[in-house]
């Protein structure tokens, strides 16, 4: 007979994959006694798993609904599934609220994958490998290992080496103490201490091609701002971009952001013109801005720069021969 935590680890994975089991049947399958079998259950109660029982001749157990989530025993099968489903939450290019799904996933797939063995990472990353994702994720999506391991160095506080390539184009070796991750629109963004530059960093993750951890902690510095989210927020809006965009979107501001989530930033205007409001954002793609107008869903005007409606001018025609086209 296994000892007592291993059976009753293996009560909780039985209990997990079946909604109710008789107690004769419970205990037999353990190879333990109904007595047994009763305390184990008791063991379950006393570290929070919520077990019901019924008595009788056809009395048995189930795994209840309780006020907080117990720790969870998966199967091999069980925990690869997760850890792509997590991996898939945390890239995808989908905006919801600013990644609001996108963070907790990254989180989870952090503390999934620190006590995964080595041969079902394996299969995970054999997985991920021939998985295929979307026209619109696989532009400018991050690679899920390097994004695993900044989490994991930031959760950490220990020192990374990055492979990075800047904003023009150009190839460097960054060395950083992160501090955070922080998902705005359809990209992450690494908020770092530079430690050639001597200064705070924020990073696209997309633009990172490797990451190693050095081995080396540090203590984390303080911000210089409120918050992680405040600091990524002001050092995008700062930076230099290819296109300033601005549009009036004839739609309500509310409904605009609910539509939108992180691709723009959306701004009330005047009482005058009840029922509209103005997108603004920073691209170093006409495209992206395209497509964000269009997920508006709603009439536009006033577009700018020139270059953005000669860029929409051209979509139109495109999709304009499209349509008239014949079947054949």
């Amino acid at each position: 007979m296994a000892n007592t935590s291993s059976r009753t680890l293996r009560l909780l994975s039985l209990l997990q994959a079946r909604a109710y089991w008789p107690g004769p049947e419970l205990a037999d399958r353990l190879g333990v006694s109904v007595r047994t079998l009763r305390r184990d259950v008791e063991r379950l109660r006393d570290l929070g798993y919520p077990v019901d029982a019924t008595s009788g001749p056809e009395g048995g157990y189930r795994l209840a609904a309780g006020a907080s989530l117990p720790p969870l025993a998966l199967d091999d099968e069980e925990a690869v599934a997760l850890a792509l489903a997590l991996q898939g939450a945390a890239t995808n290019s989908d905006d919801d609220d600013n990644g609001a799904a996108a963070q907790p996933a990254l989180r989870a797939l952090t503390k999934v994958v620190q006590v995964m063995p080595p041969r079902l990472r394996r299969r995970v990353d054999a997985l991920r490998a021939v998985a295929v994702s979307g026209p619109w994720g696989a532009e400018g999506g991050p690679d899920p290992a390097v994004l695993l391991t900044l989490a994991q160095a930031c959760r950490d506080t220990e020192r990374l080496a990055l492979d990075y390539t800047a904003a023009d184009g150009t190839r460097t070796q960054r060395r950083v103490e992160p501090h955070a991750l922080v998902r705005l629109g359809r990209r992450w963004y690494l908020l770092a201490w530079d430690l050639g530059r001597g200064d705070w960093r924020t990073l696209r993750v997309d633009r990172t091609a490797t990451a190693r951890v050095e081995g080396g902690r540090f203590r984390p510095r303080e911000l210089p701002g409120p918050d992680a989210l405040a600091v990524v927020e002001g050092s995008i809006r700062t930076a230099p971009a290819r296109h300033e965009v601005s549009a009036v979107l004839h739609v309500p501001a509310d409904e605009a952001r609910a539509r939108l989530g992180g691709w723009a930033h959306i701004e009330e205007l005047d009482p005058a013109q009840r029922g509209r409001c103005r997108l603004r954002m920073s691209t170093e793609s006409l495209d992206w801005a395209a497509f964000a107008l269009a997920r508006a869903r709603c009439d536009v005007s006033a577009v700018e720069p020139s270059a953005l409606r000669d860029h929409l001018r051209a979509w139109s025609e495109r999709f304009a021969a499209a349509s008239s086209a014949s079947s054949a």
